[in-house]
Parts: structure tokens; sequence; C-alpha cells
């Protein structure tokens, strides 16, 4: 550990609040989107768009973020960049269309399966954000997250898919979704997350835990555990939610900015 970070370790929780804070400020921008990809719903304006393409670009949100971002766009260009449209309306031989798409170990026929699953979300559930707020609890989404996974695998599909959707009740941290909750359900004037989803309250969201505000955190004395995983998430969570009740999550900014730019 540097000396810079090793100062910062021994802050007090008033001074590591300020410091946290102000790292917010300088990253919760809209400046933050051209880099991020959260960039790709932010091309949308209908709700379900923003949803729809949220939850896909969170799910391949692992690796280069620029093959991230490129792939994305790869999959609204295959739906015809109106989302909730091909997802209820699309016929086979449009999600044929998919075919030959890869990000990393997600491939085109997880793709199909996904386009699946949410058109029976929506069908349903009455879509995304009632697939996770009925099982919502005060200060916690992540039995939400597993009865979700639960829901949206309810349509066929092959056992090798169910690994793209986490479940931290088998101890994983669940970035990507915590990441995509983070996305529809903060609210605040920044206009980088969207605040769309009002039926969540966010001081139940969970920090996206990655390799870079894990690390971070570490150096910071908030989490003490090695292993980023749903026992760190608890106790991450635990520990911002000391700094802010209301709005946890709103240190990821300062966390991942910190992690990413900064090389904290």
């Amino acid at each position: 550990m540097g000396f810079i970070a090793r100062k910062l370790a021994d802050m007090n929780k008033t001074e590591l609040m300020e410091f946290l804070d102000e790292k917010v400020l300088q990253y919760n921008t809209t400046t933050f989107i051209d880099s991020d990809p959260i960039q790709i719903p932010h091309q949308f304006s209908l709700k379900e768009d923003i949803e729809i393409a949220a939850f896909l670009t969170a799910t391949i949100s692992w690796g280069n973020r620029k093959m991230i971002i490129s792939n994305s766009k790869r999959m609204m260009a295959m739906m015809g960049d109106s989302p909730y449209d091909f997802v209820m309306s699309h016929t086979d031989a449009q999600l044929q269309k998919a075919e030959g798409f890869v990000h990393r170990t997600f491939n085109s026929e997880d793709f199909k399966t996904f386009i699946k699953a949410l058109q029976h979300i929506y069908a349903t559930h009455n879509g995304l954000e009632m697939a996770f707020a009925k099982n919502q609890q005060p200060l916690s989404m992540q039995p939400a997250i597993a009865e979700f996974k639960k829901l949206f695998f309810a349509v066929s599909h092959q056992r090798r898919t169910m690994k793209h959707v986490s479940d931290p009740m088998q101890g994983s941290a669940a970035k990507r979704i915590n990441m995509f909750l983070r996305w529809m359900v903060r609210q605040d004037q920044n206009g980088v997350d969207f605040g769309i989803w009002k039926s969540i309250s966010p001081a139940a969201l969970s920090c996206p835990l990655d390799v870079h505000s894990g690390n971070v955190a570490r150096k910071l004395g908030l989490l003490t555990r090695k292993q980023n995983d749903g026992k760190a998430l608890a106790e991450l969570d635990a520990a911002l939610r000391i700094l802010d009740a209301n709005d946890p999550v709103k240190y990821d900014f300062a966390l991942f900015g910190l992690g990413v730019f900064e090389g904290f």
C-alpha cells in the first residue's frame, strides 16, 4: 500500500466521507458517459428501450470496455435499434440475424435466449422493473436478484446460458446486475444514472463490486475480505451505508473512478 493510500486508510469516518463525496462529484457527471457502457441505454428515450438496452449491455460488461461498448452497439443494431419492439414482436428469421454474435463467453444462442426471456418477463411479469421490485427487501436487492433469475429462465434455455445471470444466494457479488440496478434506480440530477424505476429505493442498492472497486475499498479500509464475492459485497454494503444510508451506491463512482482513472 502506498503512502497516500495509508494516509487515507487512517482517516476517520468524517474525513473519509468528505474525500469520497468529492470523488463522487468528480466522476458522477455526464462526461463519465462517454467512456462507459452506460452510453448505450442513453441512446434511447422510451423507458422499455432504456431498461432492455441497459440490461443487455450490463450482461456483457466484463473485459475490455471498448469491446463491451462495441458489442453492445452490435446487439442494438441486431434489434433494429428498437429493443422493446424487437423483444415483443421479433420473428424467428429476425432472431437468426444474431447468428455469429459473441462477446467472450456470451454467444448468439445466449443472446437469443435472453430475447425470449425478456419477452416472457414483459408479457407475464409486467416488465423488468416489476420482476425485480416484487421481491425487494428494505436494505437489499440480493434476494430479489436470485428470484429474478428463476423468473428469467422460465423459458427454454441451455444450461450454459444461466451463468450469464448471477445468483447472490450462491455466493456471487452479482456485479453486473447490481450495476444495472444502479443505472435504473438511482435518482439525482447529474445525468448519468436514469432513475426511471420508482418502485425500488436507492437505499436497497448494492455497489457493483469488481476488481477496481474492491481493491480501492480495501485500501481505504472499507473492505477486509480478499475475494470479491457475496460476503465481500455484504461487508462493503454495510460500510457504505454508514457513510450514506439513503444512497450508498453513489460511492461506486468514487471507488471505480479512483481505481480506473487514477490507478489508486
